[in-house]
């Protein structure tokens, strides 16, 4: 389609979908076999990695949930990232020793965790739902948690674990007083309470605020630094590029790519990126862009433009000195294909 600003005529060419267009006839053969970096390629599991996932599968009747996943975990933080509906769940489940597999093996710290009671206690799971009780205090909560996991002494253990979470031991308020993030904490302080060396945390981050989140993240990385395998799942892109981890990437049941988030942005960087810039003068600020060549595409609305360019860091350099030029006022620049469908269609097609 064709979009026009009314300063000069001046026109440019948007593409109709910012998607790649991809057909197995029309790649060519690669030149050589080497994978292109990010993309999921077979490879034997490392089985002394501290969680080895090899060609499992599971579905719930006619519902495929997880098709042949296989990967690789060692210490540090590593992020899992899909969307809702996409298997992460259900993969934690199975690591967990929860659920078993119809197919394939998971090992954690050597051990099948659906047959080794030992090594589930190595495990400690924060799982999505909230499953607190709702008339304990959070020192009731985890000093349960400890005790189901035989830890001696579970009430020393358990005001540790919220010490380590920054919650407050002898807050006697029940958790149903408790905020979001602090609800979130207590989970996370029953996860650590027996002292695991494997961390599974299931959307942890949910209903955080930004400084929530932030302290959570530190957190993770100090567990990781520990020495410890922490594995977050997360639907939010914006989320897993702060966690700063390798990022496992799941969509509809698949691995379909890996590394960090940086490589897998890289893998997209072939395309134009879209950017809608929020802004009073929005004609002139089009024009601009376009008169620049920051720009391959730009459409107009009444507060805002939506741009197509190759080169974001530019753009994001050159948005707040022509406000300021044009007298105009900025109001918010958002990417519109950050989004983690964008990603996960993207990735899937370059499969």
């Amino acid at each position: 389609m064709t979009a026009s600003t009314s300063s000069g005529g001046t026109q440019a060419s948007v593409p109709e979908s910012s998607e790649p267009s991809v057909s197995a006839s029309s790649v060519p053969p690669p030149p050589s076999p080497r994978p292109r970096p990010g993309l999921v390629q077979p490879s034997p599991i490392d089985e002394s990695a501290m969680i080895a996932v090899s060609n499992v599968s599971k579905a719930f009747g006619d519902v495929v949930a997880v098709s042949d996943v296989s990967f690789s975990v060692r210490a540090g933080v590593t992020a899992l990232l899909g969307p809702n509906g996409a298997g992460k769940s259900t993969i934690f489940r199975i690591m967990c020793g929860l659920t078993p597999p119809n197919k394939g093996i998971v090992k954690v710290l050597g051990a099948e965790p659906r047959s080794d009671r030992d090594v589930r206690g190595r495990i400690g799971l924060a799982p999505q739902q909230d499953g607190l009780f709702d008339r304990f205090d959070a020192l009731q909560f985890v000093t349960l948690a400890a005790a189901t996991q035989a830890v001696s002494e579970p009430e020393t253990a358990a005001r540790r674990a919220l010490q380590i979470v920054e919650l407050d031991a002898d807050d006697s308020r029940p958790v149903s007083g408790f905020s979001k993030g602090m609800r979130q904490r207590v989970k996370l302080a029953a996860a650590l309470v027996h002292d695991p060396e494997v961390l599974i945390l299931d959307e942890p981050l949910t209903g955080l605020d930004p400084v929530q989140r932030r302290r959570m993240i530190e957190l993770f990385h100090r567990l990781g630094d520990e020495g410890r395998c922490v594995l977050v799942s997360s639907h939010v892109l914006e989320e897993v590029a702060r966690l700063g981890s390798r990022i496992l990437v799941i969509a509809q049941g698949r691995l379909v790519a890996t590394g960090d988030y940086h490589e897998l942005r890289e893998m997209m960087d072939d395309r134009p990126h879209r950017v809608r810039i929020s802004v009073d003068r929005p004609r002139q600020m089009a024009a601009a862009l376009v008169e620049s060549g920051t720009v391959v595409g730009v459409s107009v609305s009444a507060d805002a433009i939506v741009v197509d360019t190759r080169d974001v860091d530019r753009l994001g350099r050159e948005v707040a000195p022509l406000t300021q030029q044009l007298d105009a006022h900025l109001t918010r620049v958002t990417p519109l294909d950050e989004d983690l469908e964008s990603v996960f269609r993207y990735l899937v097609e370059r499969r």
